[in-house]
This record gives structure tokens, C-alpha cells and sequence, in this order.
């Protein structure tokens, strides 16, 4: 027979504010390192096709970074 006593305590869950603080901390590196390679990409295109792309380097990593970042949460 098992007997559980009531000062077994399961460790306490993060609070919400420390989660979204963990994700922008995430977010924002993760955005940082994308930014140059986004910078070099939007120029070499723009050289290429001599026109400006769609998408500047920064809304490029923006999205990129949001692409990356709940996927590490999710994990």
C-alpha cells in the first residue's frame, strides 16, 4: 500500500509574467542575430533585381524571428 503524506509539494509553476519576459528575451535575441543576415539577403536581392524588395531587412527578421521563437517554446 502506498501512503502520500501532505508535504509532498510539486515545484511551483512559473508565473505567466516570467514566461512572456523569457519569450522576449528569446525573441529579441534571436531577432538580433537574424538582422544581418536579413540586411545582407534584402541587399543582395535589391542589387540583383535592381529594384527594392517587398519585405525590408527588418520586417524579414521580424518574421522570422516570430517564426523561431514558438518553436523553442513548444519544445
Amino acid at each position: 500500500m502506498t501512503y502520500f503524506t501532505d508535504d509532498h509539494k510539486l515545484k511551483p509553476r512559473q508565473s505567466r509574467a516570467g514566461k512572456k519576459r523569457e519569450y522576449y528575451a528569446y525573441f529579441t535575441l534571436i531577432f538580433l542575430a537574424t538582422l544581418p543576415l536579413a540586411c545582407l539577403t534584402w541587399t543582395l536581392s535589391a542589387t540583383r533585381r535592381m529594384e527594392l524588395p517587398e519585405r525590408g531587412p527588418i520586417k524579414a527578421a521580424w518574421r522570422q524571428a516570430q517564426f523561431i521563437t514558438p518553436r523553442i517554446f513548444s519544445a
